[in-house]
């Protein structure tokens, strides 16, 4: 007979056990949404059978609008490239945004942007060597553009300062230099006044450098923790660095020959600036296509524009781990019935996350893989081989470059496939 204490603690055991195992994961996930559903009919109908990027004109379009009228004009829009790595995307919200200032990270793509109308500031300090090799290789193949009235060298320090007016006198260059100032991100830029006065003084001395202008990039306001008075507090330090040293940089030097580019912002911070301060242009990019890191509630008024879309290659009816540990496998198939299947793709281990159909996840058990991930499924998805499973970028720069050409989507079909530049550091 079983003492009534070793009975009570069997039962409160079994009581555990079935609570356990109660609370153990729900089975989640849907079939494609009708939006996913017509875009996977649409790829199919053009026989596009790959890992593919993919761009919604429309959306693509109503994003440009909205920014456009959350600027209201108050402020000049500049393009960030990196973010828009293709001509034909540039060129659309171009169109919307009435600009041609562009941004530019890469000296292969200012190889390929110095060209026409096209107004460029450098979003980082090149070496003065990606400076020399520009103008050593510029022809007439850039296409009428102006070096020496188009093109800005963003300069952070002293000693690149003089790197560059080195180059200016031995190559007989005319260069127009933006300044980096430090407005809170702490990532380079000019720090203080007693470093900005030795970078006017050099300016002051050479007839071959021309000051065009300062940009603060503002990065870190958006990702400060949302604590009462932080981001309010980052906001007004950022703008009053900046305008002490606008006011300073103006006071010694000569106004440029045009309005001075002073340039701020990015995707996540764009609407901080109302123009009411010295600030007059906003970099934008991201924002435009809205990959999922700029979910954030400053962008909510805009929708993703972008998406990887992949095949199916295999749909396994039961998730199972390589031979040797096949046990693990079956215990997560048991305890988690989001687990159940295992779904192959073609490719995989992107910068990005599964958006459709519903419930897919990458196996943390199985591994990544780029070339056939598995994503782990709970069945509820109906997925079969040849299907179509779409990934959401966690960011545009260097993701939107991955795949070839841009399959752009309109009206139920695709519509048109724009080149992009080539991948670039």
């Amino acid at each position: 007979m079983i003492a009534p204490k070793r009975r009570a603690l069997l039962a409160a055991a079994g009581i555990g056990a079935l609570g356990i195992w109660a609370a153990r994961p729900r089975a989640n996930g849907a079939p494609h949404t009708p939006y996913f559903a017509d875009l996977a009919q649409a790829l199919k109908r053009a026989g596009i059978a790959t890992p593919t990027l993919v761009v919604d004109r429309a959306q693509l379009l109503r994003n440009a609008a909205q920014v456009m009228a959350n600027v209201k004009s108050r402020m000049d829009v500049r393009l960030v490239v990196k973010s828009l790595p293709c001509q034909a995307l540039i060129d659309t919200v171009a169109a919307v945004t009435h600009s041609r200032k562009m941004m530019l990270f890469s000296l292969p793509q200012l190889n390929l942007m110095a060209k026409g109308d096209n107004d460029i500031l450098l979003g980082k300090p090149m070496p003065v060597a990606a400076a020399a090799s520009f103008y050593q290789h510029a022809t007439a193949a850039n296409d009428g553009f102006a070096a020496e009235r188009q093109l800005q060298w963003l300069i952070d320090t002293p000693e690149r300062l003089a790197q560059y007016r080195d180059l200016a006198r031995q190559q007989a260059l005319d260069l127009r230099i933006n300044l980096e100032i430090d407005v809170g991100l702490h990532r380079g830029g000019i720090p203080d006044l007693d470093t900005l006065h030795r970078m006017l003084a050099i300016l002051q001395s050479e007839p071959r450098l021309q000051w065009s202008g300062m940009m603060g990039y503002d990065a870190h306001i958006a990702k400060i923790p949302d604590l009462p008075g932080l981001r309010t507090a980052a906001l007004t330090h950022a703008r009053e660095v900046y305008a002490r040293f606008a006011a300073e940089t103006l006071n010694m030097l000569k106004s440029p020959n045009r309005k001075p580019s002073f340039n701020v912002a990015g995707s996540p911070t764009y609407r901080l600036y109302d123009g009411s301060g010295i600030e007059n242009e906003l970099s934008i990019g991201s924002a435009m296509v809205k990959a999922s890191d700029f979910d954030l509630a400053s962008l909510d008024d805009l929708k993703p524009a972008v998406f990887i879309a992949t095949p199916v290659l295999k749909v396994m009816e039961k998730f199972s781990m390589p031979y040797g540990v096949e046990a693990i496998g079956t215990a997560a198939r048991l305890w988690d019935p989001n687990q159940r299947k295992a779904v192959f793709i073609y490719g995989g281990n992107w910068l990005a996350d599964p958006v459709s159909p519903g419930g897919l996840r990458a196996s943390g058990l199985y591994g990544t893989s780029s070339n056939q991930q598995l994503l782990s499924a709970s069945g509820v998805q109906q997925l079969q081989p040849d299907d179509i499973v779409f990934f959401r970028p966690r960011q545009s720069e260097a993701v939107l470059q991955q795949f070839g050409d841009i399959a752009v989507y309109e009206n139920g079909k695709i519509a048109e496939s724009w080149p992009v530049f080539p991948a670039t550091g």
